[in-house]
């Protein structure tokens, strides 16, 4: 499969395919007789393992170890397992920061959403406080 063609199946401009090539990420690809890199189509699934552990956030200097214990074989599975073990762990925190994040936002959202109602409910009360609204004072305030 020409670069290109990889280009389009894996979502990855041709400029990265190369870049992972020349860093290590990909293997060397065959090349035809006019010289183009010639993809074998299993490189499609390592591609998409190195996209999930950059959405999860692994660095590219661990996805390039992981990426030469893999080259060497099947002595560095126990290497690679670890690896991925405690790269697990650190998305499982931040899974949890996250959720931790997205419940602040839901009560915030909750809030704006409860101050419309009460907003609305003020809107069509009369006003029936005889006192005026005190402002600020203009200078520092101490106490």
């Amino acid at each position: 499969m020409k670069i290109g063609d990889l280009a389009k199946r894996t979502g990855l401009s041709t400029h990265t395919l190369r870049y992972y090539e020349r860093i290590g990420l990909l293997p060397y690809a065959d090349r035809d007789r006019s010289g183009q890199r010639d993809f074998d189509a299993s490189i499609l699934t390592w591609i998409a393992f190195l996209g999930r552990l950059k959405t999860t956030g692994m660095p590219i200097r661990d996805m390039l170890r992981y990426a030469a214990l893999r080259d060497e074989g099947e002595a560095t599975g126990p290497a690679r397992q670890q690896m991925l073990e405690i790269h697990r762990e650190q998305v499982r925190t931040q899974i949890a920061e996250l959720q931790e994040c997205l419940l602040v936002l839901d009560t915030k959202i909750a809030g704006y959403a409860g101050g419309e109602q009460r907003t609305k409910e003020n809107d069509a009360r009369p006003n029936t406080s005889r006192k005026p609204l005190r402002s600020r004072p203009a200078g520092p305030v101490t106490h």
